[in-house]
């Protein structure tokens, strides 16, 4: 997402505002970090580095889908979210699908809500998705379209293809999965439906996925924590403690399984950051973050954006963070 995205507006400072970070996320993360630097050091960048994006930079220009996110590790999926024709997609190979019953396992009775950004076919709903919803705090568009790579891979694409690998890995750990989209509908859900979604299903853990639309040079992930909020509708004040520990498990996890490093222009190294301006997180009442999971428009965070290995890889760490966080 970039920061005029759906859910995000610019952040009222780029600096994050941190609290101390749990002893587990510490260790996680130098593990990870420590492979980083092993990997940096030996002149790896193809397969080591994610961006963190802002969800609301303009969309880019219409550009032709580029090879589908079935195809061979490594090639790039259709884009369909910048002004591209959407492209009929179908979840990846490993995937169950969305009626598959939880498979036993240490996650059984457990409900994880996956959030994939935006909507591959937001940009043929332009009125709806500019309609001004109640976050709360304020009020802001429904969604928006969201970025692409400057090859013209999708986020909504991206986000779509990693929520089906996570569905996958959760479901075989035994948890029991919903979307708030599977490219089932025409667009959206507007930011407040999403975070209604996750509370209608009582949802354990909730995880918004997304990859960002900053400058070039800008890499690295980051996952965004809600802050305290108490306002109109809005009421984080219970889930701020367990979201974070969420966010945490998952970056933790992210830095260890991808070996990308957190982001170098957001959240000073921690890769965390919290935010009160977001609709998906005020309106929640269930712990949820969202994930930036690289930079589109870095060509190096963009070759591993468009390789399936990576978007493997970044689904593992995503659901490994999860599984961490309900398992306790």
């Amino acid at each position: 997402m970039s920061y005029t995205g759906p859910d995000f507006d610019p952040p009222p400072e780029r600096r994050s505002r941190r609290g101390p970070l749990t002893v587990a996320l510490a260790a996680l993360v130098c593990g990870g970090l420590l492979g980083w630097g092993v990997y940096a050091a030996t002149g790896g960048t193809d397969d080591k580095g994610a961006g963190a994006k802002a969800e609301g930079s303009p969309p880019a220009a219409p550009r032709t889908p580029s090879p589908a996110a079935s195809s061979p590790a490594g090639s790039a999926s259709p884009s369909a979210e910048d002004g591209t024709s959407p492209v009929a997609r179908t979840p990846s190979a490993s995937a169950p699908s969305a009626s598959a019953p939880a498979a036993a396992g240490p996650l059984k009775g457990k409900v994880v809500v996956i959030d994939p950004g935006h909507n591959p076919t937001n940009v043929e709903h332009t009125a709806e998705i500019n309609r001004q919803v109640d976050v709360g705090t304020h009020r802001k568009e429904c969604d928006t379209t969201g970025t692409s790579t400057d090859d013209g891979y999708a986020e909504a694409e991206f986000t779509l293809d990693v929520a089906h690998r996570m569905r996958a890995l959760l479901q075989r750990q035994g948890a029991t999965v919903k979307l708030t989209q599977d490219r089932d509908r025409p667009f959206g859900p507007c930011v407040d439906e999403r975070a209604r979604i996750g509370n209608a299903a009582k949802a354990d853990a909730v995880v918004s996925i997304h990859a960002d639309g900053s400058g070039a040079g800008n890499r690295g992930f980051h996952v965004i924590l809600p802050g305290p909020v108490n306002a109109g509708e809005a009421d984080t004040r219970a889930i701020v403690g367990p979201s974070r520990a969420l966010g945490e498990r998952i970056a933790g996890n992210f830095v260890r399984v991808t070996g990308t490093a957190p982001s170098n222009y957001i959240g000073g190294g921690t890769g965390l950051v919290t935010r009160k301006d977001l609709g998906g997180l005020n309106l929640s009442t269930v712990p949820k973050v969202f994930i930036e999971c690289g930079n589109m428009r870095d060509s190096k965070d963009a070759a591993l954006l468009t390789s399936g290995a990576w978007r493997q890889k970044a689904a593992q760490g995503i659901s490994e963070g999860i599984v961490s966080f309900l398992r306790g």
